[in-house]
């Protein structure tokens, strides 16, 4: 295969995870103006900072655009610097996509019109829809391989400079920050639901982004070359073994590999390329405690 044809390929995976990652961003923006910010509910990370500095703006400040929400915009006034951190951290490529998806973000929101009557009155079923519509669309961020900035980006700086310290972890740290001052700010309604949301959110985010979701392949076939075609084509180690049929008596090549969710159909197009007949076991939601397994954005 060709230098040439294989930076075409990977410019085109990278285009159409751009593409849905955009449609992802807008998601997350209809989910949140539509039904969550009309309660005057609160997301969690960057996003609740930027809805935090929103209130300030219009209460103390009394500076507005009307029925536009100027949460988009705050938010990507502080990204800015995030990403000014991040540049030599993540790389230039996966940079620039993001920035891309957060422009694209910050837009929706600002052009997406909060209704000044609710939708849908009752929180409780406002907190489910508008969770599973802003985190669907923050999973379709995930899954296109880019980043909706805020605490992903200094969660990426802070673990370059801090292996100990995890994404996630940053995450939490975000989180427990941007409720702690809901709770002190305003009624313990308003947090017990933004809390509700952030967990249907949080479901609905997983469900959608199965990259981190491990599975463990097991591979029976009695032809050669497929543990080569995985790790040429996937870059994935392959532990193989030779094993005997109980009931033929014949040989069998046993192989097993662990894979991300997303990357199931890929391994059995390339089984299916050498040995329509193989038998393979997906096992789901292994727990790959050490060793090479990479955890993959794309």
């Amino acid at each position: 295969m060709s230098l040439e044809l294989v930076n075409k390929k990977e410019v085109d995976r990278q285009l159409r995870g751009v593409v849905l990652s955009c449609f992802g961003a807008f998601c997350f923006a209809f989910g949140l103006n539509v039904f969550i910010l009309p309660l005057n509910l609160y997301n969690g990370g960057f996003m609740g900072i930027a809805q935090l500095l929103r209130t300030l703006i219009v209460t103390v400040f009394h500076l507005s655009l009307g029925q536009t929400d100027i949460t988009g915009i705050v938010f990507w006034f502080i990204n800015l610097p995030l990403c000014f951190l991040a540049w030599k951290k993540v790389g230039k490529s996966f940079l620039v996509r993001s920035m891309i998806v957060i422009l694209v973000q910050s837009l929706s929101q600002t052009l997406i019109p909060v209704p000044v009557t609710p939708i849908i009155p009752d929180y409780l079923t406002a907190c489910i829809v508008g969770g599973m519509i802003a985190g669907g669309g923050t999973g379709l961020v995930l899954r296109g391989g880019n980043s909706g900035g805020g605490q992903e980006m200094l969660g990426m700086y802070i673990t370059k400079e801090f292996p100990s310290i995890s994404v996630g972890n940053v995450g939490m740290m975000v989180n427990f920050l941007v409720y702690a001052i809901c709770f002190f700010l305003f009624d313990i309604e308003i947090v017990i639901y933004s809390l509700i949301y952030g967990v249907v959110f949080a479901l609905a985010c997983d469900k959608v982004h199965v990259q981190n979701i491990c599975i463990k392949v097991l591979i029976f076939t009695k032809k050669e070359g497929i543990d080569r075609l995985i790790m040429d084509e996937m870059h994935r180690g392959v532990t193989k073994w030779e094993g005997v049929g109980a009931y033929t008596k014949e040989d069998t090549h046993v192989m097993v590999t662990m894979i991300s969710k997303y990357e199931i159909h890929q391994i059995k197009r390339l089984v299916k390329s050498i040995d329509p007949k193989a038998f393979v076991i997906l096992s789901e939601g292994c727990n790959v405690v050490n060793g090479n397994y990479e955890k993959r954005l794309t």
